[in-house]
């Protein structure tokens, strides 16, 4: 059985690796700067993980695959982007009393796609989570993700809202969200090594 291993980061360094990432993987249109992460990140609850797997030609190297990073959101945010975020979620997703935690930005190397990386890394999440005492998790995709989507509904994420984007189905707005319990994590199926980082 394959273990993953993943790296929890402390938010400094966290934040320069997960910059680090998003060049490396060369793909992403509007890439995060360590200090973006770090003014989103600081004096919230939050969580930034890797995954890192040994190189075919190099067995004895460790490269860094996946992220995901994720943050609490709360009802009464003041970032304009998290206060539209809440606004769209409104009917959807209950802040009355409850702790929601919203993945915020995350991916994988698209030569490594397919190998379970999200899914540990996810389930990592959720365990997270869970021992923090958060009662939800929300995600907002890209229509167009078909892979993510896919992976989200294997780990039971309910679709839990649609913006459709005029001209472009593939960029309408997907919200999923999936409520947490100590039952979440016996569905669990990636046996992962966790190493705290900084």
């Amino acid at each position: 059985m394959h273990t993953y291993r993943i790296k929890q980061y402390g938010l400094e360094q966290g934040a320069l690796e997960i910059q680090y990432l998003e060049e490396f993987f060369g793909e992403f249109p509007a890439r995060k700067s360590a200090e973006e992460i770090v003014a989103r990140l600081r004096g919230r609850p939050h969580s930034i993980l890797m995954a890192e797997t040994a190189l075919p030609d190099d067995p004895g190297t460790l490269a860094p695959v996946a992220y995901k990073v994720s943050h609490e959101l709360r009802a009464a945010e003041t970032d304009p982007k998290l206060a539209d975020l809440v606004a769209r979620l409104q009917g959807h997703v209950d802040f009355g009393n409850r702790r929601v935690l919203y993945s915020w930005i995350g991916g994988t190397r698209r030569d490594w796609r397919g190998r379970g990386h999200f899914r540990a890394l996810t389930e990592e999440q959720e365990a997270w989570a869970v021992s923090e005492g958060f009662d939800e998790i929300v995600v907002k995709t890209k229509n167009r993700n078909y892979d993510m989507r896919g992976t989200l509904d294997h780990l039971r994420f309910d679709v839990i809202k649609f913006e459709r984007e005029p001209g472009d189905n593939a960029e309408s707005k997907v919200y999923l969200a999936k409520r947490l319990s100590a039952d979440v994590l016996r569905d669990h199926r990636s046996t992962r090594h966790v190493q705290r980082v900084g």
